[in-house]
């Protein structure tokens, strides 16, 4: 047998996010949030889903909780609904939803789960979105004054606290792509919420030090993997740009290297920018956004190889001849070794004092079996293989040292609704049924073993 033991101070844990589970989206003095109002618009999700109800988690947690504790988890990264907190985003705070995540926060404890704590996972809140949205420096300034709110009510208690989940998505999908909320799709608007997201990041770390100093705090990012189809030089073009847009303007302001002088440039020169004067940035921002963290948080499902084919939307990954078996449903590509890739170009570029896997997962829609099993071995096979991967980059020196699987229930995936299935337990919608699939009683070996164990591979 061969065995992959993990660090005895390494975490296990699952993670999930507000707006995709809790439903009870105007419940007991909660205000609409962007993605509130994006599912009520006709045409934006597929087959004219809404997070009105998802996983009920809003109701369901203390259930949710005994089933954690069943698999075994030792954290749970969760995140809070803003407008629970704030229904219009500052000013009067809303007991009531405090009172919901205290609750949940001493649920977890109780049950020996460790609560991660993510400020922000897309949801914000439609009065903010009116009044400009991430675009506008105020929104910044707003989130600094929730994140305050927030840490005294649950800064004694909780561990870890993430600032925002993938920034990325939120300024290139929400802004520039218009794919997901608030729907907008314009270069300069993206750059401006971009860049008031990672300032407020900056803000926020500084609340948190101030409120819940024994805590830890970071930022999660998701940085793809790529590289150039070919050799040739427009394949090389098309993954700078990509790498550039999506990757290093995120990476290299949070570590002290301002925006990439060549991606700045090559906004400029497509148009996105008028000048290489950012209009957004003010005296001191830079230092504000570089803030230190105490960790960050990871997440990773595919790699990009990029061609030539790009337009101002972004990069177009060149398709690869594979087989339909080596995809998950959403279509990506199944690659573990780009997560070791990543992990391993992260640390040796920017040397983080602690790297968390904070998502990693993958979508199949099976469901329960004549035995009322759900058999999910293709997300076993997927998430053995991405696990080897961490431990061969802690065998390198990276200080990884935690793994949060994507995700503990199947939940409403954004713009396609309830049409993937990333959850380690089955749910069903109609009745709210849970059901720990296959996937959730091997993840549970594996947190007790705090590794792998697996047949030693017989030569041919």
């Amino acid at each position: 047998m061969k065995t992959h033991t993990f660090p005895q101070n390494f975490i296990w844990g699952a993670a999930a996010s507000a707006y995709q589970i809790e439903g009870g989206w105007n419940e007991d003095g909660k205000g609409e949030s962007i993605w509130d109002r994006f599912s009520h618009t006709p045409g934006k999700i597929l087959n004219g889903d809404t997070g009105d109800i998802a996983c009920d988690f809003y109701h369901r947690w203390p259930e949710d909780i005994r089933l954690m504790k069943e698999i075994g988890l030792q954290a749970f990264r969760f995140s809070i609904a803003w407008t629970r907190v704030l229904p219009a985003g500052r000013g009067k705070i809303n007991p009531a939803g405090l009172d919901f995540y205290s609750r949940l926060v001493d649920g977890l404890l109780e049950a020996g789960i460790v609560p991660c704590v993510a400020l922000y996972h897309w949801d914000l809140p439609q009065a903010l979105q009116e009044m400009g949205g991430w675009p506008a420096r105020s929104t910044a300034e707003a989130f600094a004054e929730y994140t305050d709110v927030v840490t005294r009510s649950l800064g004694d208690r909780a561990k870890y606290w993430v600032t925002f989940n993938e920034p990325t998505c939120s300024g290139l999908l929400g802004y520039q792509m218009g794919i997901h909320a608030p729907g907008i799709c314009d270069w300069g608007q993206s750059l401006a919420a971009i860049h008031h997201l990672l300032l407020a990041h900056g803000m926020a770390l500084q609340v948190i030090r101030n409120n819940a100093p024994q805590s830890q705090a970071g930022i999660v990012i998701d940085p793809i993997p790529c590289q150039p189809a070919t050799p040739a030089a427009e394949d090389y073009a098309a993954y700078r740009w990509f790498d550039g847009y999506h990757n290093r303007w995120f990476m290299d302001p949070l570590y002290g290297r301002h925006y990439p002088a060549d991606i700045l440039a090559e906004h400029v020169q497509r148009g996105n920018l008028s000048s290489s004067d950012l209009p957004f940035l003010q005296p001191g921002d830079y230092e504000i956004i570089a803030t230190p963290t105490d960790f960050i948080g990871l997440n990773y499902y595919r790699r990009e190889v990029l061609s030539g084919k790009v337009d101002d939307r972004g990069g177009t990954s060149e398709p690869l001849d594979q087989p339909d078996e080596q995809h998950t449903k959403m279509g990506w590509e199944i690659y573990p070794q780009g997560l070791l890739e990543l992990i391993l170009n992260v640390y040796t570029e920017y040397r983080p004092a602690k790297i968390l896997i904070t998502e990693n997962g993958a979508s199949y829609s099976d469901g329960p079996a004549p035995d009322g099993r759900v058999h999910d071995q293709r997300r076993i096979a997927y998430l053995q293989g991405h696990i080897q991967a961490i431990h061969k980059a802690i065998e390198f020196g990276a200080p990884v040292e935690g793994y949060f699987v994507w995700s503990l229930l199947d939940n409403f995936e954004w713009s396609l609704g309830y049409s993937q299935r990333f959850g380690i337990v089955y749910v069903d919608y109609d009745t709210q049924l849970r059901l720990p699939k296959d996937s959730a009683i091997w993840y549970s070996q594996v947190i007790r073993q705090n590794g792998l164990v697996e047949p030693e591979s017989q030569p041919a």
